[in-house]
């Protein structure tokens, strides 16, 4: 929305998405909050960990689990930067998170509004609340500025 502020979450996720292009992964970064309070924040980092599932959300979903002492995440928000992946959408629903914002749409590698649309799909068990486009100009032109600079 141009005009308005982003709100703290979604700034919070970016500065974690631009932290991971200065390390060479791909931008995006994830906050998770309860309430008011940030529960844990994190970038890409399946290169620097050499784990294929070290995508923002993953992280920091599992460092929110950590803090929590939970595997259920009920009653936290997710803040990402990028249309989450299926293993992803996954992960989240498995986390019972309760409302999923997130920045750009993602045609080819999005589950949330593209793909296999999973929090649609009968097997998923819980679907967050979605809320999609917020910040998506400031995440969608960080990742320009990425892969144009490896073109």
């Amino acid at each position: 929305m141009p005009g308005f502020p982003l709100p703290p979450p979604m700034r919070a996720a970016l500065d974690a998405a631009r932290l991971a292009a200065d390390r060479g992964e791909v931008p995006v970064g994830a906050v998770i909050m309860r309430g008011n309070a940030i529960v844990a924040t994190a970038a890409n980092a399946p290169r620097e960990r050499r784990d294929p599932t070290a995508h923002a959300e993953i992280v920091a979903i599992r460092a929110a689990a950590r803090a929590l002492g939970s595997d259920r995440l009920e009653g936290c928000d997710l803040w990402v930067t990028l249309e989450p992946c299926a293993m992803c959408a996954a992960a989240i629903s498995h986390a019972r998170i309760a409302r999923l914002y997130y920045g750009a749409s993602d045609e080819k590698g999005g589950a949330v509004e593209h793909g296999p649309r999973w929090f649609t799909q009968p097997t998923c068990h819980h679907r967050p609340e979605l809320y999609s486009g917020i910040g998506a100009m400031a995440a969608g032109e960080l990742l320009r500025r990425f892969f144009a600079a490896r073109r």
